[in-house]
């Protein structure tokens, strides 16, 4: 039951190039990046990446990006990153943008083992009728085009609409991070980095959590867990240096009076 491995470098040795991981955080906030770094120090290559967006050029999933680590991305939006929004246009990257709520409970669905949802996001868009650029060619024209999806009239609260069908994803690997998490894997995130970090490790078949501070077994009440230990299968405790390397997105102060 013990969980604890003793380095990042041992969290992620079995991690295979074509791995697809899905990588918790939400902007900076809450982002695995002792465990990004690893990776990125390993040399993997040709990674597919279920994240809600790809980090800032130089910090987090942002650093595989910069050196052509990943093939594939599913995510919300692109964020601040530049290079990703390059990459992108230039069609050095297949990205399949996806509403935040619908890649939410497409990560949750898939821990869950529930294979397919519907959901009226995206009806009447390219979400469900096809032909989102997911990459482009050199050229500028789109190489690969998303797929139309099913779509079915369901009756709710008395108003019949239609609704699309959504297939959930289960990655090979998720990476999360947690404020504290015990030798089990039960895990407490801190206020908002809890966002995509439970999802991304159900997701994964093999999840791995960094935690700021590791605790036994029993010291976390029950009800203060918010991802159960099932879900987790490598604990990496972080150092207080590691814990403290945090970075903001944006600063925003108001002037001084």
């Amino acid at each position: 039951m013990d969980k604890v491995v003793s380095s990042a470098a041992e969290a992620v040795a079995d991690i295979p190039s074509g791995a697809s991981l899905a990588v918790g955080g939400f902007g900076l906030c809450g982002i695995p990046s002792v465990l990004i770094q690893a990776l990125h120090d390993t040399g993997v290559t040709d990674l597919e990446v279920i994240s809600n967006n790809c980090g800032v050029d130089d910090w987090g999933l942002g650093i595989l990006l910069a050196d052509k680590r990943i093939r594939r991305i599913i995510a919300s939006y692109v964020g601040e990153n530049k290079e990703f929004a390059r990459q992108y246009l230039h069609g050095e990257l297949e990205v399949e943008l996806t509403p935040q709520g619908t890649l939410a409970e497409k990560l949750r669905a898939g821990g869950a083992g529930i294979p397919a949802f519907y959901t009226a996001t995206g009806v009447g868009t390219q979400i469900a009728d096809g032909g989102m650029p997911w990459q482009y060619a050199a050229d500028g024209t789109v190489l690969i085009a998303s797929p139309a999806k099913e779509t079915r009239d369901f009756t709710v609260t008395g108003t019949t609409k239609p609704y699309v069908l959504e297939e959930s994803i289960v990655a090979d690997y998720g990476l999360v991070r947690a404020a504290t998490g015990d030798r089990h894997g039960n895990l407490v995130f801190h206020k908002s980095a809890r966002n995509f970090n439970p999802l991304c490790a159900m997701s994964g078949k093999i999840s791995i959590a960094e935690v700021e501070e590791l605790v036994e077994p029993g010291q976390i009440d029950p009800d203060d867990v918010h991802l159960p230990g099932i879900y987790v299968h490598r604990v990496l405790p972080l150092t207080p240096q590691q814990a403290a390397d945090k970075r903001i997105e944006k600063t925003t102060t108001r002037q001084a009076s």
